[in-house]
């Protein structure tokens, strides 16, 4: 990545003490955050938003959870790297903002310029797919502590992108985000907006059976992509064709058995040719997954069986491919659960404008940065980054690696 060294210099002529260089490319994430426009009134703007945002997001990936934690956490950033963040933004250095300052900035925020800002330094960062089916998971998530100003929780849909291959979950990475109207249910909606800002070529898009719409089918198809989808009872009339197929006299075509968490688990995939007629479009496969779970301390047995569609001729995805494809969209509802559990994000009490999404949003970008770094234990990885104060910025591309 081209980079090029500044030289801070205040306002009096004088440099900092200690010099910091930052990155400049095309790819930077500051130039990116740039285009957020500042919300707040006229008076009272001595800290520039991209200060304040560059701080909120370093302070994201050392694991600050909210707008009080972010400020005391801006507090002891050192004197040379805040001055160089007020400089560059051609403010002069002061004081790390404050809860009331970073709260304003955030709420004050353009939330979809945010989501798209960070979409696009994410997407800059991401390696090119080798060898692997790319995969674009959709699901909507519902921050249960936080509600608008209207009372209603906080609904999101994200879009996750990477690799199809096993084991490679923890390198998808969010692209894309947009708030759902949980009440009037439009979520299938919503996925529709997202999908038609997004280049499809080559991708397969993966979701739950919500999503199983014939308007979200054609419109992944005539955007050059593949799709895998689940079919339930809400699709009464596809389920019942599929249900009908002949699947006990079908071979199995594939299986995978995995070990872990205190249970074996078998996972089996039948697939057979669309039959004449089925009420749905672009479909080259059905298929059947059956999973036999077996507690490994009880020996206590389970099993669930799923059917489905998908777009991909079978020289385009094999049974095992279909399979992984399927098992691979849980990356998502990893997502989710990080958010949960290393931001307590479910636990939230945040309820003004636009702070809940904005938070969601620099989770999104934390976990993004320490995956596309390397770091997928996202929960370590924020202590890795707590103990450093430098470690948040040179995460984000803000601060060259030492």
């Amino acid at each position: 990545m081209p980079q090029s060294v500044i030289s801070p210099v205040d306002v009096a002529g004088s440099p900092p003490s200690v010099d910091v260089s930052f990155t400049r490319s095309c790819d930077d994430l500051w130039e990116l955050l740039l285009a957020v426009p500042d919300g707040r009134s006229d008076q009272g703007r001595d800290h520039p938003v991209v200060v304040v945002l560059a701080l909120a997001a370093a302070a994201t990936v050392a694991g600050s959870r909210g707008y009080t934690a972010m400020a005391g956490w801006a507090a002891d950033v050192p004197a040379d790297i805040l001055a160089g963040l007020y400089l560059r933004a051609g403010a002069r250095p002061g004081r790390p903002p404050s809860r009331a300052t970073i709260w304003r900035v955030c709420t004050a925020a353009d939330p979809d310029i945010l989501d798209a800002v960070i979409a696009a330094w994410t997407t800059a960062q991401m390696p090119p797919a080798a060898g692997t089916h790319t995969q674009l998971r959709l699901d909507g998530k519902k921050v249960r502590g936080a509600v608008d100003t209207d009372g209603r929780q906080l609904h999101l849909l994200s879009a996750m992108a990477g690799p199809t291959a096993p084991g490679t979950g923890a390198h998808a990475v969010v692209i894309a985000q947009a708030p759902v109207d949980a009440a009037a249910n439009t979520e299938p909606a919503t996925a529709r907006t997202v999908l038609e800002s997004l280049d499809l070529t080559d991708m397969t898009v993966t979701a739950d059976a919500m999503h199983t719409a014939k308007d979200t089918a054609t419109l992944i198809h005539q955007r050059g992509g593949q799709f895998m989808l689940p079919v339930k009872e809400n699709r009464r009339t596809l389920y019942d064709a599929l249900d009908r197929l002949p699947w006990a006299d079908t071979p199995i075509a594939a299986h995978h058995t995995d070990t872990s968490h205190g249970r074996t688990t078998r996972r089996t995939i039948r697939t057979l040719p669309p039959p004449p007629g089925l009420p749905f479009p672009h479909v080259n496969q059905v298929w059947l997954i059956e999973r036999y779970v077996t507690c490994t301390r009880t020996g206590k047995q389970s099993a669930a069986a799923q059917l489905g569609v998908a777009s991909h001729t079978p020289d385009q995805a094999d049974p095992a491919t279909l399979a992984a494809i399927n098992r691979s969209h849980w990356a998502i509802e990893s997502l989710h659960w990080i958010r949960d559990t290393c931001y307590r994000e479910d636990q939230s009490r945040t309820r003004t404008r636009n702070g809940p999404r904005i938070l969601a949003s620099l989770r999104n970008l934390a976990i993004n940065a320490f995956r596309l770094t390397g770091r997928p234990a996202i929960t370590e990885a924020t202590r890795w980054a707590s103990r450093n104060m430098t470690r948040p910025f040179t995460t984000l591309g803000l601060a060259k690696r030492s």
